[in-house]
């Protein structure tokens, strides 16, 4: 329950039980007069003007002062006729800390607190300072507590406000990071997936032009292998846009699924790729099998299209803590005072002639492998062939692949 809303009808409850014992006594200590009916009367007229505003809320601040105003007035003329009835203004201080503001506030207090006073040396044997006194104490006394709990209130409420505030933006900054994470994400995968894709094609039709006169048979299959190429892409862009999982993973093991990617490297371009298994295979999770296809994929991209290699080996090891998977090639490695990939650069990316660029190979690469606490790991000789090392670790119980 909100606090303002537990104080109001505390205060209400407090009224009404004032206002009943101060008419049992005025019967049980008087005789039935006009007086003492008129003020019954009063106080009947008193709790239902007050029951109605209570019931209708503090709608708007006119409708407020007026039923307010009614309230005091009708106390004051039933106080007027039996001063007994003086206790109820306890809970009217309340209410005009609580609906009025400051300046109009004070000046109720003192008509309150003189009606008090009035009324209890009115009934007073002897009169005496506590007959002044107290009720001025009261009054003062329920100000600073209604003050420090409605200043305690308006704190809280405060830091409500600044807690959802800072919720809000932190959802927002969230959003912002898994949009920005979203996106690095996605341009891997089409980096990895459509872009060699096509790239595959344009080297196949390439080299079916170069032929095409001379050995139409040759161009044929260049052509056809491309046709292959496009219709895997194909699969991989649709499978990509449903749910970005590959479809080499459906229904297969990492390892074949690695030896059919070699399988299909060594037969579409002029490098010998083969596939090495060491160790028993295991089952591993589903975000290992497609970090590891991935890298595969676009450490052999490289290999292709820019290693100038004629052959190269992928080894897929289980360790027992950790996978790794290798790639070994033959080509010319990089050229002495190149980047090390790694820094920044893709090994793709180090072209002849056009110097290092920014790519996504070997980030790419590094980006994955560090979502699941992997690293990479590249070893260049120039003229000798470059190897490139992923590690992975694993959990310690696994089941076999089946």
């Amino acid at each position: 329950m909100n606090a303002r809303l537990w104080v109001d009808r505390a205060m209400h409850a407090a009224f009404f039980l004032l206002l009943a014992s101060s008419a049992a006594r005025l019967v049980a200590r008087h005789e039935v007069t006009g007086l003492t009916v008129a003020a019954l009367v009063g106080s009947l007229l008193l709790a239902v003007v007050y029951a109605g505003g209570a019931a209708a809320g503090y709608t708007t601040a006119r409708w407020r002062y007026v039923w307010f105003g009614a309230v005091v007035v009708l106390w004051l003329v039933t106080v007027e006729l039996a001063p007994s009835f003086a206790w109820c203004a306890v809970p009217l201080y309340f209410l005009a800390l609580r609906l009025l503001p400051g300046r109009v506030t004070i000046a109720v207090a003192v008509v309150l607190t003189l009606a008090v006073i009035v009324g209890g040396v009115r009934i007073a044997d002897v009169v005496e300072p506590s007959l002044f006194l107290a009720p001025i104490g009261i009054a003062v006394m329920i100000a600073a507590f209604f003050w420090l709990l409605n200043h305690e209130i308006t704190q809280r409420q405060r830091l409500i406000d600044d807690l959802a505030a800072t919720r809000d933006s932190l959802a927002a900054s969230q959003r912002e990071a898994g949009m920005l994470a979203e996106r690095e994400r996605l341009s891997r995968e089409i980096h990895d997936t459509l872009a060699q894709g096509l790239s595959s094609m344009g080297m196949l039709l390439q080299a079916a032009g170069r032929v095409w006169g001379t050995d139409p048979d040759a161009a044929r299959e260049h052509v056809e292998r491309a046709g292959a190429v496009a219709a895997e892409n194909l699969d991989e862009a649709r499978r990509f846009v449903r749910d970005l999982r590959p479809p080499r993973l459906d229904d297969t093991s990492l390892a074949e699924a690695l030896r059919v990617l070699c399988a299909d490297v060594d037969r579409e371009n002029p490098v010998a790729v083969r596939f090495r298994l060491e160790g028993v295979e295991t089952t591993v999770d589903d975000r290992v099998r497609l970090a590891v296809l991935r890298v595969a994929q676009s450490a052999l991209s490289n290999v292709v299209e820019h290693a100038g290699a004629s052959a190269a080996v992928v080894t897929l090891s289980f360790l027992g803590a950790e996978l790794s998977l290798d790639v070994v090639d033959d080509g010319a490695g990089f050229p002495v005072g190149e980047p090390v990939p790694g820094d920044g650069l893709a090994r793709a990316d180090v072209g002849s002639g056009s110097g290092p660029q920014r790519g996504y190979g070997i980030p790419g690469m590094r980006d994955r492998l560090a979502e699941l606490g992997g690293e990479l790991t590249i070893e260049n000789t120039p003229g000798e062939g470059t190897a490139l090392a992923a590690r992975i670790p694993l959990p310690p119980e696994r089941k076999r692949a089946s």
